[in-house]
């Protein structure tokens, strides 16, 4: 099984670490020859997770993603949701003919609305047997510092997602399995939200009490949304049997990948879209915010692509859309957390 990895960010490069970590050779794409140079020479990334070294006689970099991918079984897709149409471009429709597409993106489409594997079905003829899911609840910056950490793998065929599941396990990353490659992305996506909102209040200066109450409505909202959506299996305290492989009992919304990546993302200072939010309810305008980071918190266009997509599923979701009308309708968040304050239960 070889690996290729599409990005260069601190997630990509986080993924490169454990593979490599575990003596996988790796082709791995990156942005710019500087990049190339850089690890080529200095074992590591120059811009994200600098203190993350690397064997280079098992990363073989290019700045060509048609060499990355013809020359690697396995596809390992780890950039922001915003950038993989101009990522993939230069790919014919065929690229991924006979090829495992392993998605790293915890955000949506924001020019169609699509999750990843509703993309590549459209544009490149990827079938969802040939999709496969990596998610948290896992921070970059944890894994360079080998911190213990957990990540979910998702895919229809429970036996290759535990095969692409062991490529990943080290010391430090304990890994677990499910076939929910639907759900465990829409929880991405919207956990990213709430954790923007939850960035919100704390630059509002709302204290732990509320952030405690407003995290679990939104774990609620959370749930409202996926069941409408279809996933089953999310009920707190409902197990139903053992998982085939793993002999576990079978995850639920209490799951890591569900529930533990909210709290984290929420809670986290590593969180990029608490960081963002937190920065917009001291008083940035979004356009600050973004030139402040100068990285990508999925949280912003995931915000307006389910405030649209919930037009159809139409599930309750009054935090959601009041993160949404402050970031995207210019509502002042003191006052959209007003509005917040009488839906929480």
């Amino acid at each position: 099984m070889r690996l290729g990895i599409i990005g260069s960010g601190s997630w990509a490069t986080a993924l490169a670490k454990i593979l490599t970590d575990n003596k996988n050779p790796i082709g791995w794409w990156v942005r710019s020859e500087h990049i190339v140079t850089h690890i080529k020479h200095r074992r590591h990334n120059p811009s994200y997770l600098s203190s993350a070294y690397f064997d280079a006689d098992l990363v073989d970099l290019s700045t060509d993603v048609n060499k990355v991918v013809s020359e690697n079984e396995y596809i390992v897709i780890a950039v922001p949701s915003a950038y993989i149409i101009d990522t993939l471009e230069p790919l014919p429709k065929n690229a991924f003919e006979g090829k495992k597409v392993i998605s790293a993106v915890k955000g949506i489409i924001p020019q169609s609305n699509l999750l990843l594997n509703d993309y590549l079905a459209q544009e490149f003829n990827v079938d969802i047997s040939n999709y496969y899911t990596i998610m948290g609840p896992c921070h970059a910056e944890e894994v360079a510092a080998e911190k213990l950490s957990y990540l979910t793998f998702s895919g229809t065929d429970a036996v290759i997602t535990e095969k692409i599941a062991a490529r990943f396990h080290t010391e430090y990353l304990n890994t677990v399995v499910n076939t929910d490659v639907v759900g465990v992305q829409y929880a991405a996506i919207l956990k990213n939200i709430y954790a923007l909102g939850a960035g919100i209040a704390h630059g509002l200066e709302y204290g732990d009490n509320f952030l405690s109450v407003l995290i679990a409505n939104c774990a609620d909202e959370m749930a409202v949304f996926l069941k409408k959506v279809g996933i089953q299996r999310i009920e707190v305290g409902v197990h139903e049997g053992q998982d085939p492989v793993t002999h576990r009992k079978t995850p639920n919304y209490a799951a890591s990948v569900y529930l533990g990546d909210l709290l984290v993302t929420c809670y986290s200072l590593f969180s990029r879209n608490r960081t963002f939010g937190n920065m917009i309810g001291k008083g940035y305008s979004v356009r600050s915010a973004q030139l402040e980071m100068n990285m990508v918190a999925e949280g912003y266009n995931a915000a307006k692509s389910i405030h649209l997509i919930n037009k159809t599923v139409g599930a309750e979701m009054p935090i959601a859309e009041s993160i949404y009308r402050i970031l995207w309708e210019n509502v002042k968040p003191s006052v959209g957390y007003k509005q917040i304050e009488q839906e929480l239960v």
